[in-house]
């Protein structure tokens, strides 16, 4: 409870609180109880938008995430591991409309938002059906570790060996007009070396149509933060052109 204290006082676009790896099967209970007791509490200003990442849904665990964290009256979205098709994105989404119907509907003044993570050969492939596979879907995520083990290759410096899934997501994304197309994980960011791994994957990412990138530190906020924020250049170049004539 201590770390999920502490969290309230980063500064950040989305802050996403995990019940998936990082707790062990018999601190699952616990954890869900203690992520719906701060999405409870009053909200601070520093943090745009407060996730959760469920449990896989074929784990066992995702109903129960489900039932305990939608109690939370400032949750804004869900995160949703190994979806590696349609029917994973339909079981949260019929969860959700009977356990929070007031959050779904054409009439919901703040619906819940799914975002997937893309993390294997088969979701790559099904990227199509996933993003029409429930209207609450709001992005993708890239996680380029799980695709690494998936595929039993090994990540290297250039990220070569992601090229093809990471334009697939962010085409995919683009195409359906999903507004989030989160890249991968930078696992260096210790010490200058680490922030010049982070500087150069964030600008591939921005180049490759991503809009933002997954951080594991504080430290890597506020560059990643920087790189996908409009430049100037980018919004002199959006701003309306006026053309005066003379007579």
């Amino acid at each position: 409870m201590r770390f999920l204290e502490k969290s309230r006082g980063v500064a950040v676009d989305t802050i996403c609180y995990d019940l998936e790896d990082s707790v062990t099967p018999g601190k699952k209970a616990e954890a869900r109880s203690n992520l719906q007791s701060i999405l409870s509490r009053e909200r601070v200003s520093g943090i745009k938008e407060q996730a959760v990442r469920i449990n896989s849904v074929d784990s066992g665990y995702a109903l129960d995430d489900l039932t305990q964290v939608l109690k939370a009256p400032n949750l804004d979205a869900l995160v949703i591991p190994k979806v590696n098709s349609a029917s994973d994105l339909h079981f949260v989404t019929d969860v959700i409309r009977h356990a929070l119907p007031e959050r779904h509907g054409p009439d919901a003044k703040s619906p819940l938002r799914l975002i997937a993570l893309i993390e294997s050969a088969r979701a790559v492939m099904d990227l199509s059906a996933i993003c029409k596979a429930s209207p609450y879907l709001s992005g993708l995520i890239f996680a380029a570790e799980d695709f690494a083990l998936d595929l039993s290759i090994t990540r290297t410096p250039d990220l070569k060996e992601f090229l093809y899934a990471r334009s697939a997501i962010a085409t995919a994304a683009r195409a359906f007009n999903l507004p989030s197309t989160i890249d991968l994980v930078t696992t260096a960011f210790r010490g200058e070396q680490g922030q010049q791994v982070l500087k150069g994957e964030s600008e591939g990412g921005k180049r490759m149509g991503y809009n933002g990138k997954q951080c594991i530190h504080p430290s890597q906020v506020e560059l990643v933060q920087s790189i996908f924020s409009p430049s100037q250049e980018e919004v002199d170049y959006a701003m309306p052109k006026v053309e005066v004539l003379g007579r």
